[in-house]
């Protein structure tokens, strides 16, 4: 039944040789790869306003122009990362431009930057796409998180069936937010012609504050939150069709387009018209009621705009889980990351992806505004270190061009730089602190896991002295009985199969008990298979009295092996009534599996499942 229910979810299991069949075109790869940079503008703009309105009118002056120093970085950012596209065809990203120019910790900074910033991108997109629909329907503000979680589990779903049906899905609402939001901006720019200025001064709030440098520049630095998500694009260069890198730059293009005319267009319109929100309403749902009226259009805007920032998570559901796989090949996160799943995508990493991101949505309650103080800082550190990767690249390699090229790259490097140091003055008390924090702790977990993956490897290595091929001499078997019937008598023979050396060991609890197995083993015949063993358990544990005898047994015979025990086990025919039974194998072979080697030797645990009839 629960097969079932997953393949009606996730879908039917996919051959490999399908890989190939995954690849999307240049539509369907911005679809799939910009929402988070487009969806961006939501909270850049709500995060801009909200900067400057404690300053009133006078501070929302600045709103445009900051937005055009935004747009100006964001040129300089998506020109050096088509640099990046070039030289690392296959996807480089920050994690591996930076480890292979710069090294192996600032390659492991740039992976943890960019983990954290994957994780904040889809809580901060749900959240922010949730605050625009309960602007539009009042009545859901106050179930955000709850509506946040179940969007979120949405997407995980559609993710999971594969990046084809993720991009076809998640094509829908991002061209429909793009054609919504480029009408109302078209209609707000017909409007703003024929009606003139609005005055923010008779709209604005009373200023709490005047306006100061460090004012403007924490508005500044919250609104590049617009920039956030350009790098997908370099990260996932292999799901494009071929030529790969040609159709990624131009996808690249395309986005960087799309983004300064969404994000100027609003702004521009909002500080124009004298655009100003209340306390629970968006500043672009106020543009688009100021624009279109409360009407179909309005609504029809603020649902595109839920679509577009709950897919624009999506970038993270293939950026993260690709970071993730190349880690895990690295020996930098569990292995089990770099697995392609049953519909071709890595499987576990977005499983990982949402866990997280759900922790995150229910810590923060819902709130989106809380939540970005802590996001454009990882993104600007990625953006840095693979600027300045690439710097070393140019200078390294000489190639045709290079100079010009490590140009553009070190002027990425020095703005993304300056950008990111102004973050973290002004949003340190905000929580950009937890990023920094964290980013070094990510860095020593990263490496511990690799100290870990080392280690196991330099213990099953074959070089050196060679290992013994001699065969094992014949084991002694233990096997722990619970009693006399079918099941036992069924492990029973199975043992005899393995060994001439086997021993039953029943552990008393309630006293007598042991005398009445006893007796029933003699009627059986079982004493011509196996020698029984009453092992009295005055504390009521099974599994202590056990390990005592074993370690006993082992001292006595001293036969220079440990015995191996067998288990046998109930596998039950539904899986809730394995809740019905105490489960006493699994405890026992727990306790035996991390229990360290005695006398330099291993014990061997061998499972016998005997499964019940329906």
């Amino acid at each position: 039944m629960l097969d079932h229910i997953l393949r009606t979810l996730i879908g039917s299991p996919m051959p490999t040789h399908q890989m190939g069949e995954e690849r999307l075109s240049k539509v369907r790869a911005l679809a799939a790869l910009s929402p988070d940079a487009l969806s961006s503008i939501a909270y850049a703009n709500q995060e801009i306003f909200l900067g400057l309105v404690v300053a009133g009118a006078a501070g929302l002056a600045f709103a445009w122009p900051i937005a055009l120093a935004i747009v100006a970085l964001l040129a300089i950012v998506a020109l050096s990362y088509t640099q990046i596209i070039r030289a690392y065809p296959t996807g480089g990203g920050a994690y591996t431009v930076a480890r292979e120019n710069l090294g192996t910790i600032p390659g492991l900074v740039a992976a943890a930057a960019l983990f954290i910033n994957y994780l904040l991108a889809v809580a901060v997109s749900l959240t922010a796409g949730v605050a625009a629909l309960a602007s539009a329907f009042p009545v859901l503000w106050p179930h955000r998180t709850a509506v946040s979680l179940l969007l979120l589990a949405v997407i995980t779903v559609v993710n999971l069936r594969g990046v084809r049906e993720a991009g076809l899905v998640i094509a829908v609402p991002v061209y429909l937010f793009l054609g919504s939001f480029l009408a109302m901006l078209a209609i707000g720019l017909a409007r703003a012609l024929l009606e003139g200025p609005g005055d923010p001064a008779a709209v604005a709030p009373a200023p709490l504050q005047s306006v100061t440098l460090m004012l403007v520049l924490h508005t500044f630095a919250s609104g590049c939150t617009a920039l956030t998500g350009i790098e997908a694009i370099s990260n996932g260069v292999q799901i494009f069709k071929p030529p790969e890198t040609r159709h990624a730059n131009q996808t690249m293009l395309a986005m960087t387009i799309l983004m300064a005319v969404l994000f100027l267009g609003s702004t521009g319109l909002t500080q124009y018209l004298g655009v100003v929100s209340g306390p629970e309403e968006t500043i672009l749902s106020a543009l688009a009621r100021r624009v279109l009226g409360t009407n179909v259009l309005y609504f029809a805007v603020q649902l595109a705009l839920l679509g577009v920032l709950i897919v624009g998570a999506n970038t993270s559901y293939v950026g993260f889980p690709r970071l993730a796989s190349l880690l895990a090949r690295d020996g930098y996160v569990p292995r089990q990351l770099s697995l392609l799943g049953d519909r071709l995508v890595f499987s576990n990493g977005i499983l990982v992806l949402a866990g997280l991101a759900g922790v995150l949505i229910v810590l923060f309650e819902g709130d989106s505004h809380a939540l970005v103080p802590l996001f454009a800082v990882g993104a600007f550190l990625a953006f840095a270190l693979s600027q300045a990767g690439m710097v070393s690249y140019w200078l390294r390699g000489r190639q045709p061009g290079w100079l010009i090229k490590a140009v553009l790259n070190s002027l990425g490097t020095l703005v993304t730089g300056v950008a990111l140091a102004v973050m973290m003055i002004t949003k340190f008390a905000d929580g950009a602190w937890i990023v920094i924090v964290l980013i070094p702790l990510l860095v020593v977990v990263f490496r511990r896991i690799q100290e870990h993956y080392i280690a196991i490897s330099a213990q099953l290595t074959l070089r050196g002295l060679p290992p013994s091929l001699l065969p094992l001499p014949e084991p002694r078997i233990v096997l722990p009985v619970s009693g006399v019937h079918r099941g036992v008598i069924e492990a029973l023979r199975y043992a005899g199969s393995l060994s001439r050396h086997v021993t039953a060991v029943y552990v008393e609890i309630e006293p007598g008990a042991g005398e009445r197995v006893r007796r029933q083993w003699t009627e059986w015949g079982l004493d011509s298979f196996a020698r029984l063993e009453i092992v009295p358990s005055p504390y009521r544990s099974v599994i202590g009295p056990l390990l005592d005898y074993l370690d006993r047994q082992d001292h006595e015979v001293n036969d220079g092996q440990l015995a191996s025990v067998l288990l046998p086990e109930f596998v039950t025919a539904h899986w809730w009534e394995a809740f019905l039974h105490n489960q006493t194998a699994w405890l026992i072979k727990l306790a035996l599996l991390y229990r360290r080697r005695s006398l330099g030797k291993t014990r061997g645990i061998i499972d016998y499942p005997q499964h019940l009839r329906r």
